[in-house]
């Protein structure tokens, strides 16, 4: 699938001489292109767009060019749980496991996403190449994502950190806005350091309307950092990129083996296979099937 939603970007920044490091990402297209994928509902478009924004941010985390990173959502409210992946490029995709939710807005207006989560849990899941990946999880706190992802780093990573995400959904339900920030504290930062930080964050305004001002995301990094002198090191652009294609499911049907392929002939239907991540529907009718049965290997 090619990009769609180019203009959206990252940047990379370091303050304190190297004592803070930090990320601030605008998403406005890539959670709208998600958005019109999945026909979410505001709040689910809120809940996806949030977790999107953290994971572009944290798959730049890491290191190796094939990393990946999965944030799972599980929770039981309404809308049960998200799901987004990341690389290390910019690519992200995600999707919710229940699109539509209605829900009152919570008493400060804002929309409920906590609500739409409900109790669970958020795992982190990085698979760096090695025999089994990392798996961190987390009870969430409050359903919020920013809120949890915050509590992942401390409890999970042991990294001091300041998450902040942000959609502003339009009456029509489509994405104005969309973006975060994360802030992390290095080993042996000193209390100078951590005290200035707090200084800034306790006047700080949300996301949504910081973006709703106009801010790019070295203006969000700017403010959150506003005792200390920012140094930005990368600007990265950033996508919602889904890697699925008729070939990849093909390869996928001849893992079924010709028993499973022989069946779903027999059948004499198409059979229709649905990519959860970008909801692109693939259709094999059954001569196709025959033709990949040629291929399969036998069991």
């Amino acid at each position: 699938m090619k990009d769609v939603t180019q203009n959206d970007y990252m940047v990379r920044a370091t303050a304190a001489d190297g004592a803070i490091r930090a990320f601030a990402v605008t998403t406005k297209n890539l959670v709208e292109y998600a958005r019109v994928r999945h026909d979410t509902s505001p709040v689910m478009t809120a809940a996806l767009g949030r977790l999107l924004s953290a994971g572009t941010m944290m798959g730049a985390m890491m290191k190796g060019d094939k990393d990946l990173l999965t944030l799972q959502i599980e929770g039981d409210g309404p809308g049960k749980g998200l799901t987004v992946t990341a690389d290390s490029k910019g690519n992200v995709k995600g999707y919710p496991e229940v699109s539509v939710v209605a829900l009152p807005p919570r008493s400060d207006g804002h929309l409920n996403v906590g609500g739409a989560m409900g109790n669970g849990v958020l795992r982190v899941i990085k698979d760096m190449g090695l025999k089994e990946p990392y798996v961190g999880e987390v009870d969430l706190q409050t359903g919020e994502i920013a809120e949890d992802l915050t509590y992942y780093f401390a409890a999970s990573e042991q990294i001091p950190s300041v998450v902040g995400l942000g959609v502003l959904v339009d009456k029509d339900g489509s994405v104005l806005q969309a973006g975060g920030f994360i802030v992390q504290l290095m080993p042996f930062t000193s209390e100078e350091i951590i005290s200035k930080l707090e200084g800034s964050l306790a006047t700080l305004e949300p996301v949504t309307k910081m973006l709703e001002r106009g801010f790019t995301p070295e203006v969000i990094l700017e403010e959150v950092l506003t005792f200390f002198d920012v140094e930005f090191n990368e600007t990265m652009p950033v996508q919602f990129q889904c890697n699925c294609s008729k070939d990849r499911i093909t390869k996928a049907l001849i893992s079924v083996g010709k028993k499973g392929l022989q069946e779903m002939i027999d059948d004499g239907e198409p059979i229709h296979v649905n990519c959860h991540f970008c909801n692109t529907d693939y259709t094999f009718e059954v001569d196709e099937l025959k033709e990949i049965a040629k291929c399969s290997r036998v069991s």
